[in-house]
């Protein structure tokens, strides 16, 4: 996919929460691409199960960092663009700042 900041670090912590298997940055401008290994089970199962897209470009969906909960009783994750950058719900609640819910993944 092409490259950009905000792309580069969604799939960094798709990565570090093991819902894709690797991340590379591959190439140089203005080519630049981003290069995501995508994780399958042995069963043959993908990592990720469904994504839920929370803000679109003509609804934007803010909260406050006391909203955020667990996704899906804990097997889930919620990416948030915050002030601090992107991160995931539960670091967003201990960094104690909220902001825009980006997407569910489970």
């Amino acid at each position: 996919m092409p490259y950009s900041n905000m792309d580069m670090k969604i799939a960094e912590i798709l990565a570090a929460n093991k819902f894709v298997e690797s991340v590379e940055k591959k190439g140089r401008l203005p080519k630049r691409i981003i290069e995501v290994k995508l994780k399958y089970e042995a069963d043959g199962h993908n990592g990720i199960t469904d994504v839920k897209f929370l803000s679109t470009p003509s609804r934007r969906l803010y909260a406050g960092y006391r909203t955020f909960r667990p996704v899906r009783q804990g097997y889930g994750l919620s990416v948030v663009s915050t002030p601090k950058g992107i991160m995931t719900g539960a670091e967003a609640r201990k960094e104690k700042v909220g902001g825009t819910l980006l997407f569910e993944v489970w």
